[in-house]
């Protein structure tokens, strides 16, 4: 098998880890919870508020799986509002070098997380966690120029890990008030828009030809100019309900 093949086959196993992790974990946590039936606790939580733009989650936490295991599991996912970086250099590095039209930007991302809780006393609250865990996250910038019929979406897929503290306060039976606090981190992905993708490695397709230097645009400038997630601190405020 030649060295493209192999590529090729580790970008395909990369695209679906994610997936088959989740149901690995989903499937175990489910055997363990028909196991402690009787102790296991779970919980939903709904959240709001900063993750580098506004944020909405939710999320179901498993608790007691059992006695040899150590830790609760939330499994989770969020919406965040994201800027996603410079119209201009966006189009010069992946479309042309055109400047007509009026630029419009937006932006998101679309995270699945998996947290490990471990109970802890924190600001004398002994209804509190620190947690870590592994992150996978969906960006999409959309850059339109209105007058210059260009509009086009650049996308990114990215694992990450992250972690941080939490505290309950109840408010009533079966409800609490939850505050989080956390910084995840996203390593470098593909980033494709149009018909060009760059890639970490420099292994790029129809990168663009940078007109100053001469020379092609390579991953950094991508990166660069569009701002996928990397350092995402979060702070959200939400609810937890008691299932």
């Amino acid at each position: 098998m030649n060295n493209h093949f192999i590529i090729m086959q580790q970008k395909k196993i990369k695209k679906y880890l994610p997936a088959i992790l989740f149901l690995l974990l989903f499937a175990s946590s489910i055997k363990a919870q028909e196991q402690n039936k009787f102790k296991q606790k779970t919980d939903f939580q709904f959240t709001a508020g900063l993750n580098r733009g506004i944020n909405m989650g939710a999320s179901l936490v498993l608790h007691e799986l059992s006695t040899e295991f150590p830790f609760d599991i939330r499994f989770g996912v969020g919406y965040t509002w994201l800027n996603p970086g410079s119209s201009a250099d966006a189009r010069r590095i992946f479309i042309n070098n055109a400047t007509n039209g009026v630029p419009e930007e937006k932006g998101h991302s679309i995270d699945a997380r998996i947290d490990f809780l471990k109970p802890m006393t924190l600001m004398g609250n002994t209804s509190s966690y620190w947690f870590i865990g592994p992150r996978y996250s969906k960006f999409r910038g959309n850059f339109k120029y209105v007058g210059g019929n260009e509009d086009f979406d650049v996308t990114s897929p990215q694992f990450g890990f992250g972690g941080g503290f939490e505290s309950h306060y109840k408010i009533s039976d079966g409800l609490k008030l939850i505050i989080i606090g956390g910084l995840d981190y996203y390593l470098p992905a593909k980033l494709q828009g149009h018909d060009t993708s760059y890639y970490p490695d420099n292994d790029n397709v129809n990168a663009r030809t940078n007109n100053e230097t001469d020379t092609n645009f390579r991953y950094k400038d991508a990166d660069k100019a569009v701002d996928q997630p990397k350092f995402m601190p979060r702070f959200l405020v939400g609810i937890q309900l008691d299932l």
